[in-house]
């Protein structure tokens, strides 16, 4: 074995800097937020020389020049004095590493100085060694980078291309602006400017500043309490119509951008059967939590966090979630909306029943009515118009629906399929399908007990050893959804009930369609019988409606807690703005 040595004070640096400066952007956010630690409102990022020349300008509160060469030392900082302060941090940095990690792998020049001194300071830096001198410069601090990694070619190796890096960078200025919306951000690359917000303090209007028009239509303000434990969560997600196709979540804890399981796992438990595979939600959502009940000191990055309550911290980030996402919009869908009451039946009154509670009604309201007459009136002919009404009233009163004048504009059915309506905003299409089967999902998992009906003969289903073993094992499950399933032996099962609004379809239909999409997830198994079943019950499409069924099929599916997306993601309605026809059609010029 070789002698023992003291290792130099730049090699130590090194050695550091592979944690805490991993690349370009790891550069960026330590000096973007020692800048936001300084209360500056003003922040210029300047990046060029394929990401490893890198320039940070503010406004901020600077550096004393008494405390410059000791700011550039390892473990000097200003924002923690002891070992209680790392349980009560209220600042992005305090361990006091960046700049140490920084001058040891890159070539630096800072200038900085104090609103309350006269002249500011210079510091040039390389390979660690420090030279400070006396400079005029405005307040704040100007750090400028030079090239980034030159003493470690083997780091150099192993970036991405300057597309990647700058694309790295891109995503943390546009989450850092989001949080610190009343800071203005200027994020430029080889001259030309990618991000530019103007601090007005709206995080609403940071984002559409910063992401798509679109993005910013089908936001949904998050805003959620609890004055017991001192939790609040303040942001903006998106509805499950609009989805990205990366998993790229603005999460923060007390305004600091983490990486945590925890809050991810919460909001993806909440847009569960909300969203397609590969489908993901914008999020923008910041964690207020007293600082002693979480750790932010896991990691040199201090992007991984621990919670003093786990469980907690995820029911109230998943509470919050789930309910800005069942919130209704009022403001575009202005009917009365009743629930209907279904005592007189033995299921509920599913959209896709009504044909069954209409064909009885049929021959009163579909026949010509003539010479209908009473002692003091005549009335040689009744209008469609009227007998719509008539038949609008009967069928009301024998489902107990509360009659209302604010009906849908529909317009028609396109294909069978789609509901065309007529709305302030525009033309809606929706998919009759999805939009029947959301209102039946919905309603099946509100429900304590469903209405089987007992299948006199039913076929020998082959399933495989596993899944004859799985659905014995969870015959209450099945049993719990009006599914009552016999197993003959390893390999033969047969259904003795199904539940009354799934005795038109094929029992070998449905058990295939519950199997073959539970992928070995047992525990997911009620969610896919509900799925199931509200697919395959609601109306199909390519089924003519009448104007009085689309209706009632609109009627219901606007009264859904989450009437985005079916169970399975997918959207369930489009809305084409007057704005977008009228230019199709040259009417705007």
């Amino acid at each position: 074995m070789k002698r023992i040595k003291q290792l130099s004070t730049n090699l130590i640096n090194q050695i550091a800097a592979g944690e805490v400066i991993e690349r370009p952007v790891s550069v960026v956010k330590e000096l973007v937020e020692n800048s936001i630690d300084a209360n500056s409102d003003k922040i210029y990022i300047e990046i060029s020389n394929n990401c490893r020349n890198i320039r940070v300008a503010d406004n901020g509160s600077g550096i004393y020049a008494d405390d410059i060469e000791l700011a550039f030392s390892k473990h000097a900082t200003s924002k923690i004095e002891n070992s209680d302060d790392l349980y009560n941090i209220h600042t992005l940095g305090f361990r006091g590493e960046a700049l140490s990690s920084i001058i040891s792998v890159s070539k630096v020049t800072c200038t900085t100085k104090t609103k309350d001194s006269e002249f500011g300071v210079k510091v040039e830096s390389k390979d660690s060694d420090v030279k400070v001198t006396k400079f005029g410069c405005a307040d704040g601090t100007i750090m400028d980078i030079q090239d980034l990694f030159y003493n470690i070619p083997a780091r150099l190796k192993f970036l991405r291309s300057p597309k990647t890096e700058i694309a790295y960078i891109h995503e943390l200025i546009q989450s850092l602006a989001i949080i610190n919306t009343n800071i203005k951000f200027e994020l430029k690359n080889d001259g030309k400017t990618l991000i530019k917000t103007n601090g007005m303090g709206n995080m609403k209007n940071t984002v559409k500043d910063l992401f798509s028009l679109d993005t910013f239509n089908h936001l949904r303000e998050v805003s959620r309490s609890d004055k017991i434990s001192n939790l609040n969560i303040t942001g903006y997600i998106t509805t499950p119509d609009y989805s990205r196709s990366s998993k790229k979540y603005n999460i923060f804890i007390n305004s600091r951008i983490v990486k945590c399981q925890v809050f991810q796992k919460a909001i993806d438990t909440a847009y569960k059967n909300l969203m397609g595979k590969g489908k993901y939600p914008f999020v923008a959502l910041n964690l207020e939590i007293p600082a002693s009940d979480v750790d932010v000191n896991v990691h040199p990055s201090k992007k991984e966090v621990r919670y003093k309550n786990t469980n907690q911290i995820f029911n109230f980030i998943y509470t919050a979630v789930n309910s800005a996402l069942s919130f209704k919009d009022n403001s575009s869908h202005s009917e009365k909306i009743v629930p209907i009451n279904t005592s007189n039946f033995n299921e509920p009154a599913f959209i896709s029943d009504l044909n069954t509670y209409i064909t009885p009604l049929k021959e009163v309201v579909e026949k010509p009515l003539t010479t209908v007459s009473d002692k003091n009136t005549n009335y040689s002919k009744i209008t469609s118009t009227t007998q719509h009404n008539i038949q609008r009233t009967i069928v009301s009163n024998t489902l107990n629906i509360e009659n209302t004048t604010d009906e849908e504009k529909i317009i028609g059915q396109y294909k069978n399929t789609y509901i065309l309506i007529e709305k302030d905003e525009g033309l809606e299409i929706v998919d009759q399908h999805i939009a029947d089967e959301r209102y039946i999902y919905e309603k099946l998992k509100t429900q304590h007990e469903i209405a089987s009906q007992i299948l006199f003969v039913s076929d020998i289903i082959e399933v495989s050893p596993e899944e004859s073993q799985m659905i014995a094992e969870s015959k209450d499950k099945f049993l719990h959804f009006g599914f009552d399933i016999e197993v003959l032996n390893e390999t033969e099962v047969t259904f003795k009930k199904v539940p009354q609004l799934l005795s038109k379809v094929d029992t070998r239909e449905i058990l295939s369609d519950i199997l073959k999409n539970l992928h070995g997830d047992i525990a997911g198994l009620e969610e896919h019988i509900l799925i199931t079943s509200s697919c395959k019950s609601a109306i199909k499409a390519g089924q003519p409606l009448t104007m009085f069924q689309m209706q009632e099929l609109i009627k219901r599916w606007r009264k859904c807690q989450k009437p985005y997306t079916c169970p399975h993601g997918r959207p369930i309605s489009k809305v084409i703005s007057h704005k977008e026809i009228a230019k199709f059609f040259e009417r705007n010029k």
